[in-house]
């Protein structure tokens, strides 16, 4: 995977799956924070109140260190590792995938468990554009509304996001700044007077 940037999903999707009466529906979303899984699983739970399980993997970050799984009381092993093993195969990030089963009635064993959530998982993805995403580095800029104009320049110029804006006398901005332009949009924004620049450490 190129360093400066990430591939991702484009937009949520969904996908049925059945086995010997059970129901499988499989739901992947593009998230970029913990906080977008927990509203994700929130919401589906309200959902589906009567689903068995929901059974979920989700990977943020390029580090490879941002992850987690459940099994959400299947057997261990048999649904949240299938399905992150879908989202490594496609050597996808900033994803989620939570897999709702409605339960039929017989027994799937471990090997039939496994098929399914990886199954499910699977033509979730299928589902949805994979799309390539530069990876963001956060940036807090604090100015006086005079620089305004500067600066939202220099941030359209260089596709940063903003995560957050504070536009009143003092102004406060937070930005996602693209890894592959961010050392030549930072040595512009040094050498604008009256510009305080602080990396946010994520």
């Amino acid at each position: 995977m190129n360093a400066d940037f990430y591939n991702t999903i484009k937009e949520p999707s969904t996908a049925e799956f059945k086995d010997r009466g059970s129901k499988f529906l499989a739901f992947a979303y593009p998230i970029n924070v913990i906080d977008d899984f927990k509203n994700y699983r929130a919401q589906l739970k309200k959902d589906h109140p009567k689903a068995n399980h929901h059974c979920f993997a989700y990977r943020i970050g390029t580090d490879g260190n941002n992850f987690r799984v459940s099994d959400d009381g299947e057997p261990s092993g048999s649904a949240g590792r299938p399905i992150l093993g879908q989202i490594d195969s496609r050597e996808l990030t900033n994803i989620l995938i939570i897999v709702v089963r409605y339960f039929g009635g017989t027994l799937l064993g471990v090997p039939g468990l496994i098929n399914a959530y990886k199954t499910s998982a699977a033509l979730a993805l299928e589902q949805s554009a994979i799309i390539q995403k530069p990876v963001l580095i956060s940036y807090r800029l604090q100015f006086d509304y005079m620089l305004i104009n500067d600066v939202m320049k220099l941030i359209k110029q260089y596709d940063c996001a903003i995560f957050k804006q504070e536009l009143q006398l003092f102004c406060l901005i937070e930005v996602g700044i693209p890894k592959n332009k961010h050392e030549e949009m930072l040595k512009i924004m040094e050498d604008i007077r009256g510009l305080e620049i602080n990396r946010i450490n994520q």
